[in-house]
């Protein structure tokens, strides 16, 4: 059991949001053996919520032009709302992460031009040669898409054992109407996220940072 832990314990402190790939792309086995081993995330009832459309190849690429398209023509309408803010330590934390990412691209905190250019590379899905678009049923409204959110969790841990990176981008979902329309999916299902993966560019700098995590003390209550 201790060695299970341990195991666990490599890959999520081994996993981070990768912000470059390379161009490779992902055998079709791995691509199945990553989704079969989320698919066993738990949920309420068994209910299962989760569906993940993946692209590779030439659809990696008509996906990330129509996204751009969306985003230089389109409001945002993701189909959840955003947060309405950060308090205290979760704003904190986001500003944080954000604060090393453009150290490491090298950005100025007042150059809002690069700025801007960075956060664009959301939407080139950071160069990736897959993107799973995550989406749950919208009768099952946010307990759907809390399970869904134990899959999208399983789903990188699976990939990250496979020596896959991922980055998981709510980004994307701002644009649920079009991704809809894009892969013919129907009214019912909710766009959570997307996840663009592959090889990681170890050598990109957005790849050489490392998030903080909240101690122990800051997480647990612990009753009795």
């Amino acid at each position: 059991m201790t060695d299970g832990l341990e195991t666990l314990n490599d890959l999520l402190h081994a996993r981070h949001s990768c912000r470059a790939f390379r161009p490779d792309p992902v055998p079709e086995d791995k691509i199945r053996q990553i989704v079969a081993a989320a698919g066993r995330a738990p949920s309420w009832c068994n209910a299962q919520p989760w569906q993940i459309t993946v692209t590779q190849g030439a659809e990696t690429d008509r996906f990330r032009t129509s996204l751009l398209d969306a985003v230089q023509r389109d409001r945002p309408a993701p189909d959840l709302p955003w947060p309405e803010s950060y308090p205290g330590a979760h704003g904190a934390r986001r500003l944080e992460c954000g604060l090393q990412l453009y150290e490491a691209a090298g950005i100025a905190r007042n150059d809002r031009a690069a700025r801007a250019e960075q956060s664009m590379q959301n939407y080139h899905l950071f160069g990736a040669p897959h993107v799973a678009l995550i989406h749950s049923e919208k009768a099952l409204g946010a307990y759907g898409a809390m399970d869904t959110g134990g899959f999208i969790t399983a789903f990188m841990l699976a990939a990250s054992a496979l020596g896959i990176a991922t980055i998981a981008q709510a980004s994307v979902a701002a644009y649920a109407p079009m991704i809809r329309t894009h892969f013919a999916l129907p009214d019912s299902r909710l766009i959570l996220c997307a996840i663009s993966f592959g090889l990681p560019d170890d050598d990109h700098p957005t790849n050489k940072f490392r998030t903080s995590r909240a101690g122990l003390d800051e997480v647990l209550d612990l009753r009795g």
